[in-house]
Protein backbone atom coordinates (compact mmCIF):
# COMPACT_ATOMS: atom_id res chain seq x y z
CA UNK A 1 0.00 0.00 0.00
CA UNK A 2 1.04 3.55 -1.00
CA UNK A 3 1.86 6.09 1.28
CA UNK A 4 -0.81 8.14 -0.31
CA UNK A 5 -3.60 5.52 0.09
CA UNK A 6 -2.36 4.68 4.16
CA UNK A 7 -2.66 9.05 4.92
CA UNK A 8 -6.35 8.45 2.92
CA UNK A 9 -7.13 6.17 5.33
CA UNK A 10 -5.72 7.61 8.37
CA UNK A 11 -7.76 10.43 7.72
CA UNK A 12 -11.11 8.30 7.48
CA UNK A 13 -10.17 6.89 10.85
CA UNK A 14 -8.89 10.23 12.47
CA UNK A 15 -12.38 11.66 11.29
CA UNK A 16 -14.35 8.62 12.62
CA UNK A 17 -12.29 9.48 16.27
CA UNK A 18 -12.84 12.83 15.71
CA UNK A 19 -8.75 13.45 16.47
CA UNK A 20 -8.54 16.93 15.56
CA UNK A 21 -4.85 17.26 15.90
CA UNK A 22 -3.97 13.86 13.99
CA UNK A 23 -6.59 14.98 10.78
CA UNK A 24 -4.11 18.26 10.74
CA UNK A 25 -0.78 16.62 10.99
CA UNK A 26 -2.37 14.10 8.08
CA UNK A 27 -3.72 16.67 5.98
CA UNK A 28 -1.19 18.62 5.87
CA UNK A 29 0.82 15.38 4.45
CA UNK A 30 -1.85 14.90 1.83
CA UNK A 31 -1.71 18.05 0.40
CA UNK A 32 2.19 18.02 0.37
CA UNK A 33 2.12 15.20 -1.38
CA UNK A 34 -0.02 16.11 -3.86
CA UNK A 35 1.64 19.47 -4.08
CA UNK A 36 4.97 17.08 -5.08
CA UNK A 37 2.89 15.50 -7.57
CA UNK A 38 1.33 18.07 -9.73
CA UNK A 39 5.02 20.00 -9.57
CA UNK A 40 6.22 20.91 -13.24
CA UNK A 41 8.17 17.61 -14.18
CA UNK A 42 6.59 15.26 -11.76
CA UNK A 43 5.88 11.65 -12.95
CA UNK A 44 2.77 9.53 -12.66
CA UNK A 45 3.83 9.11 -9.23
CA UNK A 46 6.25 10.21 -6.68
CA UNK A 47 9.05 7.51 -5.82
CA UNK A 48 9.38 6.71 -2.03
CA UNK A 49 12.45 8.89 -1.76
CA UNK A 50 10.54 11.76 -2.71
CA UNK A 51 7.86 11.33 -0.32
CA UNK A 52 10.41 10.73 2.50
CA UNK A 53 11.64 13.85 1.74
CA UNK A 54 8.78 15.61 1.44
CA UNK A 55 7.69 14.09 5.01
CA UNK A 56 10.69 15.62 6.21
CA UNK A 57 10.68 18.88 4.53
CA UNK A 58 7.21 19.22 6.44
CA UNK A 59 8.62 17.97 9.82
CA UNK A 60 11.55 20.85 9.41
CA UNK A 61 9.07 23.38 8.65
CA UNK A 62 6.91 22.83 11.65
CA UNK A 63 10.56 22.29 14.18
CA UNK A 64 11.06 25.39 12.70
CA UNK A 65 7.60 27.02 13.29
CA UNK A 66 6.97 25.73 17.14
CA UNK A 67 11.24 27.63 17.71
CA UNK A 68 9.40 30.99 16.54
CA UNK A 69 6.34 30.52 18.67
CA UNK A 70 8.42 29.38 21.46
CA UNK A 71 10.66 32.02 21.45
CA UNK A 72 7.54 34.32 21.10
CA UNK A 73 5.94 33.25 23.95
CA UNK A 74 2.91 31.23 21.97
CA UNK A 75 2.16 28.06 24.15
CA UNK A 76 -1.18 27.76 22.35
CA UNK A 77 0.66 27.55 18.63
CA UNK A 78 3.32 25.87 19.79
CA UNK A 79 1.47 23.14 20.91
CA UNK A 80 -0.29 22.85 17.80
CA UNK A 81 2.86 22.69 15.79
CA UNK A 82 4.52 19.69 17.99
CA UNK A 83 0.97 17.72 17.49
CA UNK A 84 1.71 17.73 13.71
CA UNK A 85 4.93 17.20 14.17
CA UNK A 86 4.28 14.06 15.83
CA UNK A 87 2.18 12.96 13.88
CA UNK A 88 4.31 13.82 10.48
CA UNK A 89 7.21 11.95 12.21
CA UNK A 90 5.18 8.64 12.44
CA UNK A 91 5.23 8.43 8.71
CA UNK A 92 9.09 8.60 8.66
CA UNK A 93 11.58 5.66 9.23
CA UNK A 94 13.37 5.44 11.96
CA UNK A 95 15.90 8.21 12.76
CA UNK A 96 19.31 7.00 13.34
CA UNK A 97 20.69 8.12 16.56
CA UNK A 98 23.57 10.87 17.08
CA UNK A 99 25.90 8.09 18.29
CA UNK A 100 24.89 5.93 14.93
CA UNK A 101 25.74 9.31 12.67
CA UNK A 102 28.79 9.49 14.04
CA UNK A 103 30.33 6.15 13.34
CA UNK A 104 28.53 6.48 9.71
CA UNK A 105 30.45 9.52 9.13
CA UNK A 106 33.47 8.01 10.73
CA UNK A 107 33.66 5.17 7.89
CA UNK A 108 32.48 7.59 5.13
CA UNK A 109 35.55 10.10 5.99
CA UNK A 110 38.16 7.13 6.09
CA UNK A 111 36.34 5.73 2.44
CA UNK A 112 36.59 9.28 0.82
CA UNK A 113 40.05 9.66 2.54
CA UNK A 114 38.93 13.27 3.35
CA UNK A 115 41.73 14.88 5.58
CA UNK A 116 40.02 18.23 6.10
CA UNK A 117 37.25 21.00 6.20
CA UNK A 118 37.93 21.10 2.33
CA UNK A 119 37.17 17.53 1.76
CA UNK A 120 33.43 18.18 3.54
CA UNK A 121 31.73 18.19 0.24
CA UNK A 122 32.56 14.65 -0.47
CA UNK A 123 31.88 13.57 2.83
CA UNK A 124 28.40 15.64 3.08
CA UNK A 125 27.41 14.09 -0.64
CA UNK A 126 28.10 10.59 0.27
CA UNK A 127 26.75 10.63 3.92
CA UNK A 128 23.31 12.41 2.59
CA UNK A 129 22.80 10.10 -0.38
CA UNK A 130 23.29 6.95 2.35
CA UNK A 131 21.74 7.87 4.60
CA UNK A 132 18.68 9.59 3.19
CA UNK A 133 15.41 9.37 5.44
CA UNK A 134 17.19 8.32 8.25
CA UNK A 135 18.96 11.29 9.35
CA UNK A 136 18.35 14.57 9.50
CA UNK A 137 20.63 16.85 7.42
CA UNK A 138 21.33 19.27 10.11
CA UNK A 139 22.70 16.45 12.34
CA UNK A 140 24.87 14.99 9.39
CA UNK A 141 26.49 18.33 8.86
CA UNK A 142 27.33 19.27 12.48
CA UNK A 143 28.87 15.75 12.64
CA UNK A 144 30.96 16.22 9.84
CA UNK A 145 32.33 18.93 11.09
CA UNK A 146 33.33 18.17 14.62
CA UNK A 147 35.11 15.44 12.98
CA UNK A 148 36.70 17.26 9.98
CA UNK A 149 37.69 19.85 11.96
CA UNK A 150 39.20 18.14 14.77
Amino acid sequence: MSLQQTIDQDIKAAMLNKDSAKLRGLRAIKAALLLAKTEKGAEEGISEEMEIKVLQKLVKQRKESADIYQAQNRPDLFEIEIEELQVIEAYLPQQMDREAIILYVKEAVTRTGATSMKDMGKVMGLVNKELAGKADGKTISEVVKEILGS
